[in-house]
């Protein structure tokens, strides 16, 4: 008999740490089985594997470098080979780099673009005919950055305010059989160089008085998973900020 319910299947890059971390167990804890990719964060990965699989669920874990072409094509072959389908792409890798506008060179601006843009764009050109046959979708993960001229990280803004409108483009080329949308955190988790006191003054700042969590992030990736009638769309997760004067 075959079963009405087939098990889902999530491919979360970037998701052995941090925000990524929680989308990986947070999308195992909500029934589906994950496929994970790190660069250097093996240990993290290899607890992200455990804690999947103390779940109940299954997991893989790739070691890739996004930042090179192949690296989209290996982990969605094996996403393939070991579960056949693909229900869910979160793209959450990112570079993260910090440096003033002059300071940034062609090659660092190449290597953040790779990770930030390019990598988003080959993964889902690679799982395109896994995400068709079950009617599956993308999440790309953008930030602030997006809306706001970060003059600390300008390439890594222009690299978010470029994925946001790759988001749109992709929910228009692969509709109607997937769609795709992206989620925009903002303050959900402390950056580890942060003091404890800039970071609660700048969530202070935001309408709502208060920093969030990743689980608010979880949130908004479940909520547009299931969301069968939202394609093109980018879902704000910030506390209000962006209505900041």
């Amino acid at each position: 008999m075959n079963d009405p319910t087939p098990q889902r299947v999530a491919l979360v890059t970037g998701g052995a740490v941090r925000v990524g971390r929680a989308i990986s167990l947070g999308l195992a804890g909500a029934g589906y089985d994950v496929v994970v990719t790190y660069h250097s964060s093996e240990e993290a990965a290899r607890t992200v594997l455990d804690e999947v699989r103390q779940m109940g669920r299954r997991c893989e874990i790739v070691p890739i470098d996004l930042s090179e072409p192949a690296g989209a094509e290996t982990a969605v072959d094996t996403v393939r080979a070991a579960f056949g389908r693909l229900d869910l792409l979160v793209n959450s890798a990112a570079s993260f780099d910090a440096r003033q506008l002059l300071d940034v060179d062609a090659a660092q601006w190449d290597a953040v673009m790779a990770v930030n843009l390019r990598a988003p764009h080959l993964l889902v050109r690679a799982a395109a005919s896994l995400l068709t046959d079950v009617g599956g979708s993308v999440i790309n993960i953008a930030d602030l950055a997006a809306f706001q001229p970060w003059t600390d990280r300008p390439h890594h803004a222009v690299s978010k305010a470029a994925l946001v409108h790759l988001t749109k483009i992709q929910a228009r080329a692969l509709a109607p059989h997937v769609r795709v949308n992206a989620v925009a955190p903002g303050s959900v988790l402390r950056p580890e160089r942060w003091s404890e006191e800039r970071w609660q003054e700048i969530a202070r700042r935001a309408p709502l008085g208060r920093p969030g969590t990743p689980q608010d992030v979880v949130d908004a990736i479940l909520y547009l998973a299931s969301a069968r009638f939202v394609t093109g769309q980018v879902l704000t997760i910030d506390g209000g900020r962006l209505l900041e004067p």
